[in-house]
């Protein structure tokens, strides 16, 4: 099982988009997949057509009352991927999980000690657009963070607070933590666009995700309608994008077993 945060302190960089267009893009290839709600505002919940204002628990009770993962889970209308919603309870998590002694390894022990996650190969974490408590924990949590980024000055400057927060969690307390920066909202015919792109190359390289993700008002309707877009409308531009993306990360997850194998076998 591989646990995959989507972050970034910038808000508006299409992480929720992400995080439901690639879970379709992993189911349809066969995967079974959880994205975990870990926003005060929902909006993955309400993205996979859940109302959060209707449930009783969400993972704020695994987060502040130890409430066994998947017994706050839901399934989605999309078989093979199920949701573990939020609600408006998220909003005490950042207020109170630092007064609790190993804050950063609660989602971690909570995933840990779910024996029915084996029924799932991926973990999808929707963060925040803070990096406080909540998105500490998650990537403490994660095996691999992917920070989405719009090709534009503001959302680009913003990686470095990711990166800093990143490397004091692979200080403290998931030394193993990778990361991957995915261009997202890219318009091709903006000229400033296109000279992001090739400085995020420079400075990122291995780590900048080869899959670009484009505008596309589909991906808008897909999300009012409920369901990712690989599902919703999976001709257009921005389903196959997202589709490129899970079989590129299936890639690295593919070969970083094997690297670990063979230095197993050395």
């Amino acid at each position: 099982m591989q646990v995959i945060a989507i972050a970034n302190e910038k808000g508006g960089v299409a992480k929720t988009t992400t995080v439901i267009s690639l879970a379709g893009a992993l189911v349809q290839a066969g995967y079974g997949v959880l994205a975990i709600d870990l926003d005060a505002q929902a909006n993955l919940t309400l993205g996979l057509g859940l109302q959060p204002a209707r449930l009783r628990r969400s993972v704020a009770d695994v987060l502040l009352n130890s409430a066994a993962l998947l017994s706050v889970s839901r399934e989605t209308s999309v078989s093979g991927l199920d949701v573990v919603p939020a609600n408006a309870d998220m909003g005490l998590a950042e207020r109170f999980l630092p007064v609790r002694q190993n804050y950063e390894y609660i989602l971690q022990n909570a995933l840990r000690d779910s024996p029915g996650l084996a029924a799932y190969h991926y973990v999808l974490l929707d963060c925040p657009p803070s990096l406080g408590a909540v998105t500490t924990n998650a990537l403490t949590a994660a095996n691999l963070v992917i920070a989405p980024t719009q090709p534009e000055y503001f959302s680009a400057y913003g990686l470095r607070s990711l990166m800093a927060t990143i490397r004091r969690v692979r200080s403290q307390s998931n030394a193993a933590l990778s990361y991957y920066v995915l261009i997202t909202m890219m318009d091709r015919r903006n000229r400033i666009h296109r000279t992001l792109c090739e400085q995020l190359q420079v400075t990122f390289g291995e780590g900048l995700l080869k899959t670009i993700i484009e505008v596309d008002t589909k991906l808008r309707e897909s999300t009012v309608a409920g369901m990712p877009i690989t599902h919703y409308f999976p001709k257009s531009r921005s389903a196959m994008q997202y589709t490129a993306l899970a079989q590129e990360l299936v890639n690295h997850v593919q070969e970083k077993a094997a690297v670990e194998i063979s230095s197993q076998s050395d």
